[in-house]
């Protein structure tokens, strides 16, 4: 006897169709679940997970196609969500090398990555972005939501993402790497892999 698989279910969100491209042509189509996952707003789902995250990496590029990613981390809930279609990433003052913010001021495109230590699903966000200004955070209550400070742990300025496109990924890659494997993580922590940073 065989059971039936319940077809993916497409919510009342709006749905960014997923055209095939020649990579399908070549190793075959995309599945039911995948062509449908991915929304032009947060789903609830999304906006709790983004809710709970304490880090997440962000990627920018300049015009000319150069990439950067950049790692973003504090307290959960660090990154606002403002509603379903709006996202406000606060710029606590590091390095000053600003790299990210030179792509963003030429080019507003931007995909993040969300992670909640321990959790394998992960979350993608792309849209573009608007630079806000320090006294834009305090308008929207913004407090520095850090676990770790120094002396240069403030705010400087923020973005205000315009989600184009978001939805939740599946735990494969991480299963590939054991992330969040505790023993993994211990051993590591035990027997360094690699030397100390410069």
């Amino acid at each position: 006897m065989t059971t039936a698989t319940a077809p993916a279910t497409v919510d009342d969100l709006c749905t960014v169709t997923q055209e095939p491209s020649r990579f399908n042509d070549q190793f075959g189509e995309m599945s039911t679940r995948a062509r449908v996952k991915v929304k032009g707003e947060m789903s609830d789902f999304v906006q709790k997970f983004i809710a709970a995250a304490p880090f997440v990496v962000m990627a920018s590029a300049d015009p000319d196609g150069n990439c950067d990613a950049s790692p973003k981390g504090g307290k959960p809930g660090f990154v606002k969500v403002l509603d379903s279609q709006r996202l406000l990433l606060p710029d606590v003052a590091g390095n000053r090398l600003f790299q990210s913010y030179q792509n963003m001021d030429a080019n507003p495109h931007v995909g993040l990555l969300f992670m909640i230590p321990g959790v394998n699903d992960t979350v993608r966000v792309n849209g573009t972005v608007t630079i806000v200004n320090k006294e834009e955070l305090e308008r929207q209550k913004v407090e520095l939501e850090l676990y770790w400070t120094d002396d240069n742990a403030k705010h400087l300025q923020g973005i205000i993402i315009n989600v184009e496109e978001s939805y939740g990924h599946c735990p494969r890659a991480y299963n590939f790497a054991k992330l969040w494997d505790t023993d993994q993580i211990a051993e590591n922590q035990a027997n360094r892999p690699i030397p100390l940073r410069p």
